[in-house]
């Protein structure tokens, strides 16, 4: 048995050890309890998915069984929850609006193939080129959307923005079970407060008979398990192109929103975890989703940082459990489970979105540090993201911001210093070129020469730059070209060996005229 100073000596990669938890029964324990708390969490995020997709909640709920115990076995990273999400519903509803179940589940499965194919050719290694502004943007966003995705369940439409109103008692079991969750774990986290805020706001009502909206108003739960489910589609390029669409863009949202997830956990445990396998674990749990009848998905901010932050959990038991444990309150129990109030589940979720917000982004003193640009960039993400409902379009924003800014920046560090030496026919002008030359510092490049005055000899030093792209050598092309027009000698020296390759290979093969 682990005691708490083991606990506390083991390191954050020992205690993802599924075997060390197994032979622990305190953190045995606290698995157990966090993959329940995530499954009751996540049936009715479950249906709500179903209903944006237009398919019958059967498909939510079935997905969100088959993908967390599936990705348990052939995730890349321990802990994290992949189920049923919004934003592949709403990538993937205009085709089951236009073309049925069918082709959506064909959709779903072609989807997970992609997502293996992406992996095996190194699609996670572009998690590097998300900046750290883009990742607080895309952090901060999912606080703000998940703290909006409660709002019509305390009784504000988001999508017009009107006021619907709900029982008064909404109001008061919401707080209660907000204040549980903050409260109970300084006194004792023995059990995961999620959990007990569940617990007693379902005895509340039920013993007052208190009247409010519950996990059985959001939709039927099934009572039987799930089969296998061959889509009834025509197999042939028709079919393929009809659905390819929906299944490249649920690949790519599914990935992305996958792995800013898992590196999102990774600075939480202060672990690393493999993005190639979860990328491709994410296209297997696809695939069995789409042959068990079930509506796809990807990894689950909200229940992740359930699991993770709320309730502690590290391994894999975790993710196991929330799915098997899913299976087991939809189709055995599901007339207790219809009875919790989703009160309770709001305020875990409000409980999260706070967790989630990087608050110390937005502190005065951070913001008055932290260069403009990148302020600029995590608010273009976050409104992007908050704009669209669409975490993949405002981390592609937020990407193709930071990208400009960098350019730009770095387009203004290129500097050319000319100097003359000799007189008469000896006379020499010297143009030395310091910074990196690419298609945004190079196009200034040409106008930085005096050619009409310059003596008969020019040389351009090179020693400190480098030739990253063809703008580039189009740029030298089109400068020594200018000094031919005027009967000048020009010489480039100082070219590193890579640079010297490049211009080797491209150099008047480029402008017009060209071979």
């Amino acid at each position: 048995m682990t005691t708490k100073t083991e606990m506390r000596e083991q390191t954050p990669t020992e205690r993802e050890s599924v075997l060390r938890t197994l032979r622990s029964p305190r953190l045995l324990k606290t698995e157990v309890l966090a993959g329940l708390v995530v499954a009751l969490a996540l049936i009715p995020e479950a249906i709500a998915f179903s209903i944006i997709a237009g398919v019958d909640p059967r498909l939510g709920l079935f997905a969100s069984f088959t993908m967390a115990v599936t990705i348990a076995f052939v995730g890349g990273r321990p802990a994290m929850i992949t189920a049923a999400t919004g934003a592949v519903a709403l990538v993937i509803a205009p085709l089951v609006a236009s073309h049925g179940v069918d082709y959506f589940i064909a959709a779903v499965i072609l989807a997970g193939i992609l997502q293996v194919v992406l992996s095996l050719v190194g699609v996670a290694k572009l998690m590097r080129f998300i900046p750290r502004s883009v990742m607080i943007g895309f952090v901060n966003a999912l606080g703000i959307l998940i703290f909006m995705s409660q709002l019509p369940e305390l009784g504000l439409d988001t999508h017009d923005w009107v006021w619907l109103g709900v029982p008064w008692m909404v109001y008061p079991l919401t707080a209660l079970g907000l204040l549980i969750v903050f409260v109970l774990p300084r006194i004792t986290k023995a059990v995961p407060a999620p959990l007990v805020s569940i617990v007693i706001l379902t005895l509340i009502t039920v013993m007052a008979s208190i009247v409010v909206p519950t996990v059985g108003d959001k939709g039927d739960l099934p009572d039987s398990l799930p089969g296998l489910f061959i889509p009834n589609v025509p197999f042939n390029l028709e079919t393929l192109q009809i659905i390819f669409p929906f299944a490249l863009a649920m690949a790519f949202v599914g990935l992305l929103e996958s792995l800013m997830t898992a590196k999102l956990v990774d600075d939480i445990t202060d672990t690393h975890s493999n993005k190639t396998r979860e990328s491709w674990g994410q296209g297997v749990a696809n695939i069995v989703s789409g042959f068990t009848g079930g509506m796809g998905g990807c990894a689950m901010i909200g229940q992740t940082m359930i699991n993770v932050k709320a309730s502690g959990a590290r391994t894999r038991i975790s993710t196991f459990l929330a799915g098997i444990f899913l299976l087991v309150l939809v189709v055995s129990l599901g007339d207790i489970v219809a009875i919790i109030p989703m009160a309770a589940l709001v305020a875990i979720m409000i409980f999260v979105s706070i967790m989630t917000f990087d608050w110390h982004s937005i502190m005065p003193s951070t913001l008055k540090r932290m260069p403009k640009s990148e302020t600029a960039v995590m608010l273009a993400t976050v409104i992007g993201t908050v704009a669209t409902h669409n975490l993949a379009i405002g981390v592609g924003i937020g990407v193709l911001m930071a990208m400009i800014l960098f350019a730009r920046r770095v387009a203004h560090f290129v500097t050319v210093k000319r100097t003359e030496s000799g007189e008469g026919d000896d006379a020499v002008a010297t143009y030395v070129v310091d910074g990196e030359l690419f298609f945004a510092s190079s196009n200034d490049l040409y106008y930085q020469f005096e050619y009409a005055t310059d003596p008969q000899k020019v040389v351009i030093d090179m020693h400190a730059s480098h030739l990253w792209d063809a703008s580039t050598i189009a740029a030298l092309d089109s400068i020594q070209e200018k000094y031919e027009h005027y009967g000048k000698d020009v010489e480039v020296i100082g070219l590193n060996e890579a640079s010297v390759e490049m211009r080797t290979r491209l150099a008047g093969k480029l402008n017009a005229g060209g071979h």
